[in-house]
């Protein structure tokens, strides 16, 4: 249910949002991984699910300019 929801929120931002998107994910990316070298980190599965969100805005973008190309 969950998937849904953020993929028709993703579809729904311009490509400069989505680049956006993806800086902010990838930043979170980095503070989890850091946390969980420092042992910190309590929620773990968040870590898949911020790279799984990462992918999927990326393959939006790419879907987009694809599609303005042509």
């Amino acid at each position: 249910m969950k998937t849904n929801q953020r993929l028709s929120d993703i579809r729904a931002m311009t490509e400069d949002q989505l680049v956006d998107e993806v800086m902010k994910l990838k930043k979170e990316q980095f503070n989890l991984r850091f946390q969980r070298a420092t042992g910190q980190l309590e929620n773990t599965s968040r870590v898949r699910v911020v790279r799984r969100d990462i992918a999927r805005a990326k393959t939006i973008a790419a879907q987009k300019r694809d599609a303005a190309k042509k």
